[in-house]
């Protein structure tokens, strides 16, 4: 464990710090890609992540409070506003923090005119890698989210790991709970534990490589964003049932319970909306072009009605950025949102759905 990595001048820095950091360098560059991906201002990204990043240690700073105020509260006045009370650096709580910067985010992106569950699907493959990153920091620093010493579950692991260096040993770690009876009142400090972080890492890839895989797939903004909610919440539902965490109900902790009302909304989401990929034909493709630009609400709008006419007709939707294109620009650029039909000029500054369907019905009858 190396708590600690380096220090420059009186300045020392700290592995957690440092792969929190990273992790929002991660997050912000994925996010930024899909936003660019997705023709949706970039300028954007850049504050959404802003956001994210007081948002979410706030918000798991202010959870930790939460849990732990019986024992904050009862430290004295001198120390309650120091480094060993509530501004501890240790002591950040994940799901406060999600909760918090999508509260957040949802305010910023309905101030914005922006549609939330666009900006939920891009921000979720980078979530789930910066999750997994955050994690080394915990197992590089040895705070205490490690798992249950290997003895106590699949002792036949072979990794299993001494976190005795850490900033919260496991005769710390595991003070007065059954675990500590079972070692005769402490659990000593080498004592082999799993690191549950590296396990939260390695389900962070694997959430990024689905979520990778079917981000150009869902069309329906949201779909992407419950799938997230879903394989987050399964893998951190999981992952502590070999933590040692307070139980609050059923044997669950509260972590599994959040787990758990997440898995819920991710299937209400994932469930509820179509994916709207394209369906393999043999007759020639249906091509809407959507020429948009940044920060157009009527357009957002507009592509909403598009969008949901994917759930009757089989097309490939193309979104077009015009402010990128000077031609289009001149051309197009007080008249937007501008829709071609495989080609043909369809309408501008708005979409009329019933005359799109019906334009949509000639063209499937031909097929």
């Amino acid at each position: 464990m190396i708590p600690k990595l380096f220090q420059i001048g009186p300045i020392p820095v700290y592995s957690y710090g440092l792969m929190l950091g990273l992790s929002f360098i991660v997050a912000s560059y994925l996010l930024s890609k899909e936003f660019k991906r997705k023709k949706m201002d970039e300028n954007a990204a850049i504050n959404i992540t802003f956001i994210a990043l007081i948002g979410g240690v706030a918000g798991a700073k202010l959870l930790y409070i939460i849990e732990e105020w019986s024992s904050i509260s009862s430290l004295p006045s001198g120390k309650l506003f120091s480094t060993e009370g509530l501004f501890s650096p240790a002591g950040l709580t994940w799901y406060g923090g999600l909760i918090l910067a999508v509260i957040l985010i949802y305010i910023y992106t309905r101030i914005k005119k922006i549609p939330f569950l666009r900006v939920a699907d891009a921000t979720a493959p980078g979530m789930a890698i910066g999750y997994g990153i955050a994690r080394i920091g915990c197992h590089l620093s040895g705070d205490g989210d490690y798992g249950l010493p290997v003895s106590e579950f699949a002792s036949w692991v072979p990794w299993g790991t001494d976190y005795s260096k850490g900033t919260l040993p496991p005769s710390i770690a595991f003070h007065g709970t059954d675990i500590a009876k079972k070692f005769g009142g402490m659990v000593p400090d080498n004592t082999l534990c799993h690191p549950t972080p590296i396990y939260e890492l390695i389900f962070g890839i694997i959430i990024l490589a689905i979520l990778w895989k079917y981000r150009k797939k869902f069309l329906n903004d949201g779909k992407l964003f419950g799938l997230y909610l879903i394989l987050t919440s399964i893998a951190r539902l999981l992952v502590e049932f070999i933590r040692l965490n307070p139980r609050i109900m059923f044997g669950l902790s509260e972590a599994q319970l959040i787990s758990i009302v997440l898995i819920f909304v991710g299937v209400i989401l994932y469930v509820k909306i179509p994916a709207g990929a394209k369906k393999k034909t043999n007759s020639d493709p249906v091509i809407i072009e959507f020429y948009t630009k940044p920060d157009c609400h009527l357009c957002d709008v507009a592509r909403e009605k598009v969008v949901k006419l994917n759930k009757e007709f089989d097309f490939e939707l193309v979104d077009v950025d015009i402010s990128k294109k000077e031609d289009l620009m001149k051309k197009y650029g007080e008249s937007v949102p501008v829709v071609f039909l495989n080609g043909e000029f369809f309408s501008r500054f708005d979409v009329d759905s019933n005359k799109l369907r019906n334009k949509l019905k000639i063209v499937a009858s031909r097929a």
